[in-house]
């Protein structure tokens, strides 16, 4: 299993192939249908909440009952995953399988999908610290940081390839 640290650079992603086993530490953000559309807005408006260089963004919703991916090829998800990567963001972390489209773009920027499994109790044990940190009015829908240690993934798209 290949430990990955966020946030990550090029020269670790270019290290990374589809199919690779991996678990991530450091820290994620978790949104979903409602924040990510919000956060690309931000960002082309230069009013991004995060630093988005380098970070991996987890497509699920954050409450007490835990974390699980949601489905990343939903239009609100999906249409956001070019334009993120563009911004920075080098790992998407859902489930599902994404279009050519996304892929391509993915490719471009050097950015990976990330398939991990839908395990609510398996990732939430590995959340050490969560904060809200954009869109509170969305509930359990709101843009989180997650601090993390190993959540498991293994990579689905890379370097214009996928499984």
């Amino acid at each position: 299993m290949k430990k990955i640290k966020t946030p990550t650079n090029d020269e670790e992603i270019n290290k990374l192939q589809i199919g690779d086993k991996i678990s991530i530490s450091g820290v994620i953000y978790a949104g979903r249908d409602a924040a990510l559309p919000q956060l690309a807005e931000l960002i082309k408006k230069e009013k991004s909440p995060i630093d988005t260089n380098g970070i991996a963004i987890m497509h699920t919703a954050v409450s007490d009952a835990g974390i699980a991916p949601t489905t990343s090829n939903k239009e609100e998800i999906e249409s956001t995953i070019p334009f993120l990567s563009e911004n920075g963001v080098k790992i998407h972390i859902g489930k599902g399988m994404l279009n050519d489209e996304t892929k391509k773009a993915l490719n471009k920027n050097n950015s990976i999908f990330v398939i991990t499994p839908p395990v609510a109790a398996l990732l939430t044990s590995n959340v050490l610290e969560k904060k809200c940190v954009a869109f509170e009015n969305e509930g359990i829908e709101a843009l989180y940081e997650l601090k993390v240690e190993n959540i498991p993934g293994i990579i689905a798209i890379a370097h214009g390839k996928s499984i």
